[in-house]
């Protein structure tokens, strides 16, 4: 078998046993089958399996215990599915695992370095994504990443524009998923994610750094529980 037939199955095993998972098939705790009786199931080699499973367990999807198997560790919200496929998952973790760490360090820097035009860029984005939850219309992602944006502009260091620059599509795809859950959810999932923005706003404006940090931290790290938790 050749690698990029390999790959294209191991990609199509990491779905469907996603896809289970989101379907409730499997529950958290539940055991999987293991990896022989999975590669029969696909007609498929263990180390194609032993791939898709790997690419699960690090997405925190499964979780592999000597003695105890291998589980369902967290199931992600159901509703995903409707707005990107599931092979794009672990993208979008490892996209928010790296936003996690950069934007927390502009985050700190911002608070010492912003000056006022910088805070009132972060307002003014912040008050564009307050209109739209009001106004319950449209998603709102670009003027999502605008206040991020924004942020990083306020560390007054251009590496960390730039990086989040790069990315903009990747995160701007990410936030559409994350903003698309919201709105299937209550219209006070959608205050919560702006009471964190804002936390992240007033950190800087108090100048407090570690506050700061600890704000922007604590909002990618919930948009991505949102995301891969129910």
């Amino acid at each position: 078998m050749n690698e990029r037939k390999s790959h294209g199955l191991a990609d199509r095993i990491y779905s469907d046993i996603l896809s289970s998972i989101i379907e409730g098939e499997f529950k958290e705790g539940d055991r999987l089958m293991t990896e022989h009786a999975l590669a029969e199931r696909f007609a498929t080699s263990r180390p194609t399996v032993r791939e898709a499973l790997a690419r699960l367990r690090a997405d925190g999807i499964i979780v592999t215990r000597r003695g105890s198997g291998t589980t369902v560790g967290r199931r992600p919200d159901p509703n995903v599915r409707r707005f990107a496929p599931l092979e794009t998952l672990s993208d979008i973790r490892r996209c928010y695992e790296f936003r996690i760490v950069t934007e927390a360090g502009a985050a700190e820097l911002a608070a010492s370095k912003a000056d006022e035009d910088d805070i009132s860029a972060i307002q003014d984005a912040w008050d564009r994504l307050e209109r739209v939850v009001e106004a319950q219309q449209g998603i709102g992602a670009k003027d999502d990443f605008a206040f991020h944006l924004a942020v990083a502009r306020a560390s007054k260091n251009q590496f960390f524009i730039t990086a989040l620059s790069c990315i903009e599509e990747q995160v701007v795809f990410s936030m559409n998923l994350s903003r698309n859950l919201s709105l299937v959810k209550t219209l006070e999932r959608q205050r919560l994610v702006q009471r964190e923005h804002l936390d992240v706003l007033d950190a800087i404006r108090a100048r407090d750094s570690a506050s700061a940090a600890d704000a922007m931290k604590t909002h990618l790290e919930n948009a991505l529980d949102r995301m891969f938790g129910d």
